[in-house]
């Protein structure tokens, strides 16, 4: 069965910001639901993650900072959002709904989360939207219990997984690859174990081509035993932050690839949610229920 962690705190009315549409994460599930991909079984709600968990991976002064909203005024200006209690909340509980996902992944191999892929949350600060790394996180977890010895990230977000970088600097046991715009956020580039820079426009073409050739050298190169895939949809020509030009289908024909290669290798896998910004709203669910009806394709 296909686990979708999700509960209502997700869509939880955050401070508008217009380059981060919160209403996605109402409405996707909503989609699934409806067009019969999804039922209410396959979702599951994670509760607030332990603190141990979010330890592991983020320093202990910069979690206590964020959990008593006593983040500097700089601080709190690069995630992007006005620190709140509610937002905190929302974030513990996308951070255990990974953490979840991966266990489920280990015993169905795949599940999902309709949220999380917080790729710019370094060991001691936020950036980007992003205030804990649900990916390092649940990473760290697999390798802690001895579930897994060679984790691949695989970073399809238009933005590179800078902060899932730097953490994972030091650790031979989770291989980061993102593949990125080269010109998009962040300005500075921290280094990836592998960082693909995409010039502006790059289209379907060339990006699948690319990404197919990456991931089949990865799986003989490394032989990893879990994926994490970050499949933010910033990727279209439509997004306004994105400088690509996938379309619809080739955004679907990429975690076509990535999905595939995942159940051919018979290598447990976690999606996460990720970016996207298109000025349609319709485009955003449509390419983010893309990937799950691929999952449900492909898995079961």
């Amino acid at each position: 069965m296909l686990k979708i962690a999700w509960s209502d705190i997700y869509a939880h009315p955050l401070p508008e910001n217009h380059r981060f549409p919160m209403s996605k994460y109402e409405l996707l599930p909503m989609q699934l639901l409806h067009e019969g991909t999804i039922e209410r079984a396959n979702l599951f709600p994670p509760s607030p993650i332990a603190e141990k968990h979010i330890t592991k991976v983020h320093d202990p002064e910069y979690w206590q900072k964020l959990n008593t909203l006593s983040l500097s005024r700089s601080e709190i200006r690069k995630t992007g959002f006005p620190l709140s209690r509610q937002l905190i909340d929302r974030e513990i509980n996308i951070m255990h709904g990974t953490l979840l996902c991966a266990d489920y992944a280990m015993e169905y191999g795949i599940a999902m989360n309709i949220a999380g892929g917080t790729h710019h949350a370094f060991t001691d600060r936020g950036e980007g939207f992003c205030l804990l790394n649900d990916i390092a996180i649940a990473s760290q977890y697999l390798l802690d219990t001895h579930q897994a010895e060679q984790i691949l990230v695989v970073d399809l977000d238009v933005h590179q997984g800078n902060g899932t970088a730097q953490i994972f600097q030091h650790e031979p046991g989770v291989f980061t690859f993102s593949m990125h715009g080269a010109k998009n956020y962040p300005g500075h580039k921290e280094k990836s174990d592998l960082d693909i820079d995409l010039p502006d426009g790059t289209e379907d073409k060339e990006y699948l081509d690319l990404l197919d050739k990456t991931l089949s050298e990865l799986m003989v190169r490394l032989k990893p035993d879990f994926i994490f895939f970050q499949s933010g949809v910033d990727v279209l020509e439509t997004d306004k932050l994105g400088r690509l030009s996938l379309t619809i289908e080739g955004c679907k024909q990429r975690d076509r690839l990535v999905l595939e290669t995942a159940r051919i290798c018979q290598i447990p896998l976690v999606a996460s949610m990720g970016g996207g910004y298109s000025e349609d709203i319709r485009l955003i669910i449509e390419a983010h229920a893309n990937t799950y009806r691929l999952a449900q394709s492909i898995f079961f």
